[in-house]
């Protein structure tokens, strides 16, 4: 088994899977990752099911080295990307060989970047998964954040070509759209107002639990403390201050803050990437609008994964043992 050696590493670098499922009755967060989309074209690149850990980052990315020869692709947005000092581009596949330094820097139009490896992060699945959950400890190299020196575990590299992703899978544009939320009876008319007509500004406060909006204080008539129920992935939250919170990937399970609305899956991926100090608003739709948006986006990727491209003069790096 190959391994990968963190040289220098940006800020929130954990490994991230598609997450743990079925476990919220039990209070344990689903974790994974904050653009889902961005991580499945990643893992396709170099060879890896969709469910296979990578790196995710936020901001910078960091050094890397390997023990073996793997390929590696780097997604999200857009980004620098070197190795030994040659450019590499984003939402393609390349080949990194031992003793060579992979440098990831910025990210320019974006906040999170993967770094797909092929054969996938294998450290050890807790409770189903190898995503890492900061705020509990679990999963990931202890439960933490990755830090220069640390090793991770590669699976092995099957033979596979260099692949390039052709048909660009758009983010989509225009307002977020949002599903009336659980207690959203508890804002009248003039909060929904304030909520739906006046712009928010993605805070710096944000982190994988959840990001903060600025803008209207939005008040709820019925105010703002409700027995703690559950939570979903796009909820949003609003607690005394009127500053509407919105729930994400490493949410807590339930919450005892009304919540307004629920931004819809489709548009999730986009909020988690928006640049602090971005500019948003909000637009209302229906639950069956919502579903039927993530389906046709669901379409989109599939559509885009299927357009991915073998590169001309390309080919895998070694066989898997055993293969003929």
């Amino acid at each position: 088994m190959t391994g990968i050696l963190i040289k220098q590493a940006g800020p929130m670098l954990t490994v991230q899977d598609l997450g743990r499922i079925g476990m919220l009755h039990l209070g344990v967060s689903g974790s994974g990752p904050m653009d889902g989309p961005s991580m499945r074209i990643a893992n396709r690149l170099v060879g890896n099911d969709d469910g296979q850990a990578v790196l995710e980052f936020a901001h910078v990315g960091g050094h890397f080295e390997v023990a073996e020869p793997v390929r590696f692709a780097v997604t999200g947005g857009a980004v620098e990307i070197t190795v030994d000092g040659e450019r590499r581009h984003g939402w393609e596949s390349f080949s990194l060989l031992p003793g060579q330094v992979l440098k990831i820097g910025a990210m320019r139009d974006a906040v999170w970047g993967y770094l797909a490896l092929s054969g996938g992060i294998e450290t050890p699945p807790v409770l189903g998964s190898r995503s890492t959950h900061l705020r509990t400890g679990i999963g990931g190299l202890d439960g933490r954040r990755l830090s220069a020196g640390d090793r991770l575990p590669l699976g092995v590299t099957r033979s596979a070509p260099m692949m390039a992703l052709r048909r660009p899978f758009r983010r989509p544009l225009g307002p977020v759209r949002v599903v009336k939320g659980p207690q959203g009876d508890h804002f009248d008319a003039a909060a929904w107002r304030d909520f739906l007509e006046t712009g928010f500004v993605v805070s710096a406060n944000r982190d994988r639990m959840a990001q903060m909006l600025e803008g209207p204080a939005v008040r709820a008539v019925a105010g703002h403390d409700i027995v703690s129920d559950g939570t979903v992935s796009g909820s949003i939250q609003v607690p005394a201050s009127g500053r509407p919170i919105v729930l994400m990937a490493e949410r807590q399970t339930t919450g005892g803050y009304p919540k307004i609305a629920t931004v819809a899956s489709i548009d999730l991926p986009r909020l988690a990437q928006a640049m602090t100090g971005a500019s948003l608003r909000f637009k209302e739709i229906s639950q069956d609008e919502a579903e039927t948006l993530f389906i046709a986006q669901s379409q989109a990727l599939i559509a885009a994964l299927s357009g991915l491209e073998e590169k001309s003069g390309t080919a895998g790096l070694r066989r898997e043992p055993g293969d003929e």
